[in-house]
């Protein structure tokens, strides 16, 4: 059911209830929200927008980082618990202005640190598919709720695969567009040369659709985008034929999973038959196994010095202390969980300044060069295609440990960040199934051909079938 459907079907308070009353009833099996917005306000406000805007009268759901305001905005930390956003960000404008109506903030990694969902303050988020598993992160709120059938739509960031490994997990399109096409103010930060603002959806269409509605330039935002938005929807017609696509083999050849590898390599051979240009792509062997270290350095670095105002002295919750230092050592000490800790050293130590040549610009150095690799590839190329992951979604508990020096590891589970690393759109689409837990593909293209990719992954949807996935939550 598409955007398009939804608004035919039901009037906009009825579609609003039934979302929250979902939100309600499956918040206990997926602790995906973490706080509700009464809509009544949003509602009374359509009367001044126009019923055919493309979000009229729809229900989304923003990640705990993106300010509304008058709203909580926790960034999922307990820090920030009672911190009450002042302003919109420009996406929530857009979106209001778009006639969606926002029913609340969903879970997150705390301050989008993480890949699992298990670090927000709320605690773990639940995959909808299965309870003991996770639903990935840091966007797993947001991907839970969408997978479960409860909005059509909700906001993600994607800083290393945020957005695209969760929907990989659930079963639903997660996009990441260029960095630059939309705009970040308002939203909490990362690292701020890696995060990207996206979205999750059951099917192409609605990304596309919700892409066109949140691109464009922001001059709140330096680094967004003075290109013109194309009609993206309006783009999409799945003709695969001709399209130049890579197969990263790099990714392949990492993955021990039999069932991801025959699915893949049978989708392949459909894209082949459907007329596409498939080639096989390997880039630099060494490189790929160091995205991982030099996204914690970089990515790390970044967040230190973003959160360094987190102090609890201007605002969060505060810890009192004899002074204004050991106010601030007790309240961060309380309101940081050990990972955050753990990563704003990582940070700190290379950012000393006798570090700094030795970590932080040899890992920026290190970005270049994965940049360049996989530009070169690209070039001759709409696309470059693997699986998301290198399995379903773990257990949030008891999973078999992993080997975090092995290729499947720093390679099959760490790939995606290229995109991020490069800035280039990527979006990550159903793939198939293992064992009734889904399984997702990953498509990048190059820089602002965000259209040109979402066509591609339109074309492959309509080939595989799988789109306007909801799963069967055991509440």
């Amino acid at each position: 059911m598409t955007l398009h459907t939804l608004k035919a079907m039901f009037d906009p308070a009825t579609r609003v209830d039934h979302a929250i009353q979902a939100a309600h009833a499956f918040q206990p099996a997926l602790n995906a929200m973490v706080s509700f917005i009464d809509p009544q306000d949003q509602l009374e406000a359509l009367t001044h927008i126009d019923p055919s805007a493309p979000f009229y009268g729809i229900p989304v759901a923003l990640k705990d980082l993106v300010n509304m305001k008058d709203t909580r905005t926790t960034g999922s930390s307990k820090i920030l618990d009672n911190y009450i956003s002042p302003y919109d960000a420009t996406i929530t404008r857009k979106l209001r202005e778009a006639g969606a109506i926002i029913i609340g903030k969903a879970s997150c990694d705390t301050f989008g640190m993480g890949g699992t969902n298990k670090t927000a303050a709320t605690g773990p988020v639940h995959n909808p598919y299965d309870l003991s598993r996770m639903s990935g992160g840091s966007s797993g709120g947001s991907a839970a709720l969408v997978a479960a059938g409860v909005v059509p739509m909700a906001i993600g960031t994607d800083t290393g695969d945020s957005i695209r490994k969760p929907a990989a997990f659930t079963g639903i399109v997660g996009l990441k567009p260029t960095y630059g096409r939309i705009s970040r103010y308002g939203v909490i930060p990362y690292a701020s040369s890696l995060d990207h603002v996206g979205c999750f959806t059951r099917n192409v269409t609605d990304a596309a659709a919700t892409l066109k509605v949140l691109a464009g330039r922001d001059d709140k935002d330096m680094t967004s985008s003075t290109l013109p938005v194309e009609d993206y929807p309006a783009l999409l017609k799945g003709d695969l034929k001709g399209k130049r696509i890579g197969i990263l083999t790099n990714v392949i050849d990492s993955i021990s999973n039999p069932t991801v590898r025959t699915q893949f390599e049978a989708l392949v051979e459909q894209l082949s038959a459907q007329g596409a240009l498939v080639t096989r792509v390997t880039l630099n062997d060494a490189l790929m196994k160091a995205l991982l270290p030099t996204y914690y350095i970089i990515a790390n670095a970044e967040a230190t010095a973003n959160h360094a105002n987190l102090d609890s002295l201007r605002f969060g919750v505060q810890v009192p202390g004899a002074d204004n230092e050991e106010t601030m050592r007790l309240s961060r000490t309380a309101g940081f969980g050990p990972l955050l800790r753990k990563r704003f050293v990582i940070g700190s130590y290379a950012l000393f300044v006798e570090n700094q040549e030795r970590l932080f610009r040899k890992a920026q150095r290190v970005r270049r060069l994965v940049v360049e690799d996989l530009k070169a590839a690209l070039s001759q190329l709409d696309v470059i295609i693997a699986p998301a992951s290198g399995g379903v979604a773990p257990l949030l508990e008891g999973g078999p440990k992993t080997d975090e020096l092995s290729g499947e590891y720093l390679i099959a589970e760490n790939y995606m960040v290229m995109g991020n690393f490069s800035g280039y759109p990527s979006i990550t689409i159903p793939m198939g199934f293992e064992n009734g837990l889904p399984l997702g593909i990953n498509l990048t293209a190059k820089a602002f051909d965000d259209a040109n990719l979402l066509d591609i992954a339109y074309g492959i949807e309509t080939l595989t079938g799988l789109k306007n996935l909801v799963a069967k939550v055991n509440a």
